[in-house]
């Protein structure tokens, strides 16, 4: 194994993109500033930030939580997190009785601009195959024990539909502004496998 590879911090798989990446520019067929620019764009603008700002914008909102259960799309566009897969949104509220969770089990479905680029898990052929047959045993296996009396929805993605989960505000946070409870939102709050304000399992 040459030696810089073995001080590299990249996977096999990122150095594998990284030389692709390479022969690609130096061929002429990739642009290399149009290419840092769409990495750019889903790293920085297009992400689970934008999710948590819409979910906090919820929290502290009714008028804006009400339209977004309603028109999940519209509410998320007025933001400015206009989707441009051309699927709509639709947003699954968590509430005392119910926890949704949301898989795509055909391919990898998912609200790239709510949530950014999708984990590798949820892409996953595990994930996608017991999400619906066993939603209680993949959610603790992300340390998400879901008590018996609360029920358990499982929403599968389409071309057509996206999903997105607005979890429940954890309690004590009433007083904290719009931007702090943004904060408190994870990616894996928004797809449904972790409860805000329990011990977070794998990312």
């Amino acid at each position: 194994m040459p030696d810089h590879a073995l001080h590299s911090h990249l996977s096999d798989t990122e150095l594998r993109v990284r030389a692709l990446e390479s022969l690609l520019a130096d061929k002429g067929l990739v642009d290399p500033t149009a290419l840092d620019a769409i990495v750019d764009t889903y790293e920085n603008k297009v992400g689970p930030r934008n999710g948590a700002r819409v979910v906090a914008r919820a929290w502290v909102d009714e008028d804006f939580r009400q339209w977004l259960l309603r028109d999940g799309t519209a509410a998320i566009d007025s933001l400015g997190y206009v989707s441009t897969q051309g699927a709509d949104i639709v947003v699954l509220e968590n509430t005392a009785t119910v926890h949704n969770m949301t898989v795509c089990t055909l391919c990898s479905c998912y609200p790239w601009a709510v949530l950014g680029l999708p984990p590798a898990w949820y892409k996953s052929f595990a994930y996608r195959a017991r999400a619906v047959k066993d939603p209680r045993g993949v959610l603790a296996e992300f340390g998400q024990v879901i008590p018996a009396e609360l029920e358990v929805r499982v929403w599968d993605s389409t071309a057509e539909v996206r999903y997105m989960v607005l979890p429940q505000q954890p309690p004590g946070t009433e007083a904290l502004s719009e931007d702090a409870l943004a904060d408190l939102v994870t990616r894996n709050a928004m797809i449904g496998t972790e409860r805000l304000g329990q011990d977070r399992g794998r990312g």
